[in-house]
């Protein structure tokens, strides 16, 4: 159980992290993201910085389990709410967004049964 819990949990944090590192870059993903989405650009380093703290929460977790909980449970809002984003724009590009919540609640679910939420 330990094995597995790390290797998604630090799978998750590079994911999320180099997702993070395209918002906080001005990446062209991103923006073309937004403006599919109807967003302002102007959110593009709010979600990054959200992205990142999600992802050094995670990587945090390993010491405090508190911090991993809690930023997997904000991974996982998160990614629901990029999941609903695309639906709400008629978007059926529906795999990044269900991969990416798909790993988050893996990483919630493996640390709860690894630590339990404390």
């Amino acid at each position: 159980m330990f094995a597995a819990y790390v290797t998604v949990t630090v799978v998750a944090a590079v994911l999320t992290g180099s997702a993070a590192v395209t918002y906080l870059v001005g990446h062209p993903y991103p923006k073309a993201q937004l403006d599919m989405k109807r967003l302002p650009h102007s959110w593009a380093p709010v979600l990054g910085t959200l992205l990142a703290a999600g992802s050094s929460g995670l990587l945090a977790g390993f010491a405090v389990p508190l911090l991993g909980t809690l930023a997997a449970v904000g991974l996982v809002l998160y990614f629901v709410g990029a999941f609903v984003a695309h639906l709400r724009v008629g978007s059926r590009q529906l795999v990044g967004p269900a991969v990416f919540l798909a790993v988050s609640v893996a990483a919630l679910a493996l640390g709860l049964g690894h630590r339990g939420p404390w």
